[in-house]
């Protein structure tokens, strides 16, 4: 049985290009077609695989999704997702279209449509098994297969907003697909974050250019307007520990099984983030 397009991808069908030849794209059975006849098929569970080949298998694995899934549930960084929808949405005029670039879960996205009553979001993510979460994540939200390294399958200026909430950037593309004057939100760690965790074996640590390289990136296309910094403890109990590493690239060098009943597992955690809200130059 074809698999039924959901509302929220049908309304954002005006976004979306065929990533082959940039035609537009149309629904036809359980799938989107262009004219020339490329074919994306529309998964069961909700979203288009729009990035095909051996990249439609990449980004975060099963247990990492997972584990995400699971931490975000307990309102660890509800505080983050709070700043980002004020970010989103505090400007006027108010934003009719979102895209969450390296969406995962729709966690973030969900949050700022929840707070934009009436608008509508697409999440793009490399991990099939993260758009799984996302293309439910919201009543509002459509999910793709997407390499953000790549160019985007969209048209130009079609985004009140682009997120990038601890996601890879692509400054080009952000500025292509924002409409004039549109908004760009990026979330990303400070040296404070996550620190007592830090000296646990194979833990990614924060490069210390961080935020010098963010700057030198966008200041091309965009300008900062505000930015908000976002620091708490957090109480951290060993199963929210066990998912905040799985959840984080440092879960490829070392498996949370492996810190289960490890005395050197903190009781509280520093979360510590930057928010900014850019603008589209």
């Amino acid at each position: 049985m074809p698999v039924s397009l959901r509302p929220a991808l049908e309304q954002l069908l005006d976004l979306l290009r065929c990533p082959t030849c940039r035609a537009r794209l149309h629904p036809d059975g359980g799938a989107l077609r262009c004219p020339a006849g490329h074919t994306f098929d529309i998964a069961r569970h909700g979203y288009v695989s729009l990035l095909t080949g051996s990249r439609a298998t990449s980004g975060d694995d099963a247990p990492m999704v997972r584990a995400r899934a699971r931490f975000l549930s307990t309102g660890g960084y509800e505080p983050i997702r709070r700043a980002v929808a004020r970010l989103a949405s505090g400007d006027v005029p108010v934003p009719d279209t979102v895209v969450d670039a390296g969406c995962g879960t729709g966690y973030y996205l969900a949050g700022v449509l929840d707070q934009v009553p009436g608008a509508r979001g697409l999440g793009l993510d490399a991990s099939a098994r993260a758009l799984r979460f996302a293309a439910r994540a919201h009543e509002r939200t459509a999910a793709a297969t997407w390499d953000i390294f790549r160019p985007f399958p969209l048209a130009d200026g079609v985004a009140d907003v682009v997120l990038d909430v601890f996601a890879p950037r692509n400054p080009s593309e952000f500025h292509r697909v924002l409409r004039p004057g549109g908004r760009l939100i990026v979330v990303r760690p400070t040296g404070r974050h996550l620190a007592e965790l830090r000296g646990l074996p194979a833990m990614v640590t924060i490069d210390p250019a961080k935020e010098q390289r963010l700057h030198q990136a966008l200041d091309p296309c965009f300008e900062a307007v505000v930015t908000e910094r976002v620091e708490y403890a957090m109480p951290l109990p060993e199963q929210r520990a066990l998912d905040l590493v799985g959840m984080t690239p440092s879960a490829r060098h070392q498996t949370p099984a492996d810190l289960a009943g490890n005395a050197r597992l903190p009781g509280h955690v520093t979360v510590s983030v930057l928010a900014t809200a850019f603008r589209a130059r």
